[in-house]
């Protein structure tokens, strides 16, 4: 089956000429998931006590399926992890939520000897929401890697990584330990040290590709544009999502790394500045504005839904204007049907034909077939 999907993509290149490997990865539309390590809490042991932590929050009863079964069945491609530094180890390895239900060694949903090794570790809340697909970044990004040899004209796979640095169960008997939460240069390199443990360089595409001569970032993705689907494939782009604001961001670009000159992860930045390459955008209502920063030239990334209130009320609104958009990455927790038959209402997130990909309605060539892309 691989074999003749790789044979009908290259046969689409033949069909529509060479015009197809001059299109760049910022004139596609594709469909991402958002917390797509998520795996909701085990009904069976955990449910009382996770509603007693979360005030009975709804919007956390979602699972996705394993990285690699989101990008071979899918047609997922774009990822957003969650990253908790855990410089000494074993910071995350005991829940609140776990003493809180009462489980013993032998009754906790998952034992995963990394959680007590130094690294960073993916789950969405400290203390009360640690289900994860891969419960270090290092796990995860190996699964990535996996997916990506066994696929090497895969188009390039946007990661959205989200520093954490919250306690909330701070006072009630969770970690308390505000130093170790916080994100300092030293950690944030730490996210480029085990992206590239794992990553080759021709897997990656990190900002000192895309940067020109003596331009900064923004004016080289502006003046000259992103790399090509052609010098894309098979590579891995990761991108911080947290505020532009907020203090990762400016650490990652003091002392002459403005435009993110020799790092690896690219940051949600504001128009107009050194860095401004991706914009993370996740309200799609003001569509003519995303269509003006996508037709500019910066990659945007919105959302299509909110877990679980879009599909409690039934309303696909949000999908709606968040294609409309052009925003290259549409964000979604629901990428296949049957996801919230739970709930019972249909919904999903694709794009027609449950496509990995769309020529972008704002940004792409008017020659631009989506069946050239993959």
């Amino acid at each position: 089956m691989m074999a003749s999907m790789a044979g009908a993509s290259q046969a689409a290149l033949i069909e529509y000429g060479h015009n197809h490997s001059e299109i760049r990865m910022n004139q596609i539309q594709v469909v991402g998931t958002h917390n797509s390590y998520h795996r909701e809490i085990n009904i069976t042991t955990e449910r009382a006590a996770f509603e007693e932590f979360h005030d009975n929050e709804k919007n956390l009863y979602y699972s996705h399926a394993s990285l690699e079964h989101q990008l071979e069945y899918q047609s997922v491609r774009s990822l957003e992890l969650d990253l908790h530094s855990d410089v000494e180890g074993g910071l995350y390895a005991d829940p609140l939520l776990w003493r809180m239900a009462n489980l013993t060694n032998e009754t906790v949903p998952f034992h995963d000897p990394n959680m007590t090794k130094p690294g960073l570790k993916v789950f969405h809340v400290t203390d009360g929401d640690p289900h994860s697909v891969c419960h270090t970044f290092l796990e995860c990004l190996w699964q990535l890697k996996g997916w990506s040899d066994n696929h090497p004209n895969h188009l390039p796979i946007m990661i959205d990584l989200e520093l954490k640095m919250e306690a909330p169960a701070c006072g009630k008997g969770g970690i308390c330990a505000e130093e170790a939460l916080k994100w300092n240069l030293t950690r944030l390199l730490n996210v480029d040290s085990e992206i590239r443990s794992v990553l080759p360089p021709s897997q990656l595409i990190v900002p000192d590709d895309v940067r020109q001569g003596n331009l900064t970032l923004e004016q080289s993705i502006l003046q000259h544009g992103w790399p090509t689907l052609a010098a894309s494939r098979g590579k891995f782009m990761f991108y911080f999502d947290n505020e532009p604001d907020a203090g990762p961001r400016a650490m990652y670009r003091e002392n002459g790394h403005e435009s993110l000159q020799n790092r690896t992860v690219f940051t949600n930045a504001v128009e107009g500045d050194a860095d401004a390459a991706f914009i993370k955008k996740n309200d799609p209502t003001d569509t003519a504005e995303l269509q003006r920063l996508v037709k500019k030239g910066y990659i945007i990334r919105t959302r299509a839904d909110i877990p679980i209130d879009t599909v409690l009320n039934r309303d696909t609104t949000m999908r709606e204007l968040a294609f409309a958009s052009a925003a290259q990455i549409v964000s979604t927790d629901y990428p296949s049907y049957g996801m919230s038959s739970r709930w019972d209402w249909d919904y999903a997130v694709q794009l027609p034909g449950a496509a990995v990909a769309r020529c972008n309605p704002v940004s792409a060539p008017s020659w631009c077939k989506d069946s050239a892309l993959e």
